[in-house]
């Protein structure tokens, strides 16, 4: 799994409306204050080829979608995510590889096309998929908004949970060490506080950390 890389590498993933984004902000925030430096990314990315792709994810569908996300994500490994981890880097990404499992299925994609266009992006060293109730997931979502035509299914929330298990026990049998967390029974702090624990203490490179793109949708 570790393939001779410095660094270490953290995917953060969940349904819509899980809070992925304020758990990646708390964990920013905890290692922060421990002295350790995170780089953090997301998932599509801020490049011409994944502003693209988040834009257009409303209108391109099915096998397409599939394939462009894949693109987009092989950029953000060659651009992004290989560069830090051979820097000696800590790196979370706030969506990645489990998010097209699950998202990408629910577009009607098998889910062997996904797991062979993705074949070659690198395992992360530690997969957090964040779940809750579906009923608390369906009300966040209703309190802010539909963002994207995922929102339109009510049956959303329950797939997404059941899928996101199913892409935990995928990455387990790749050898991931996988993270699910109950987001709904513990607080931000806590969880970001459990994340952290399974971090081992490397000698990570010292860099500044970037402020990041508001992702969208998460």
């Amino acid at each position: 799994m570790r393939d001779g890389r410095k660094g270490w590498f953290v995917s953060i993933d969940g349904p819509s409306g899980v809070g992925k984004s304020t758990t990646v902000q708390a964990l920013h925030d905890l290692l922060a204050a421990q002295g350790r430096p995170v780089r953090r990314t997301v998932e599509p990315t801020t490049t011409a080829l994944g502003t693209f792709t988040r834009a257009n994810a409303n209108k391109i569908h099915g096998l397409a979608l599939a394939c462009l996300v894949a693109a987009t994500r092989y950029e953000h490994v060659e651009t992004v995510i290989e560069p830090a981890l051979q820097a000696g880097e800590l790196i979370v990404s706030d969506r990645y590889l489990p998010s097209t499992l699950v998202l990408q299925q629910l577009d009607g994609v098998p889910v062997e096309f996904l797991i062979d266009i993705n074949q070659h992006v690198p395992m992360p060293d530690l997969a957090v998929i964040l779940t809750a109730e579906p009923g608390r997931i369906a009300a966040r979502i209703a309190g802010r908004g539909i963002t994207h035509r995922w929102h339109l299914d009510p049956t959303g929330p329950s797939r997404e949970v059941d899928l996101y298990r199913d892409a935990a026990a995928y990455l387990m049998s790749r050898g991931v060490q996988v993270l699910l967390l109950d987001n709904g029974a513990y607080t931000p702090s806590d969880v970001a506080r459990r994340i952290t624990d399974a971090i081992p203490a490397l000698p990570l490179a010292s860099f500044p950390s970037p402020a990041p793109p508001t992702p969208q949708g998460t």
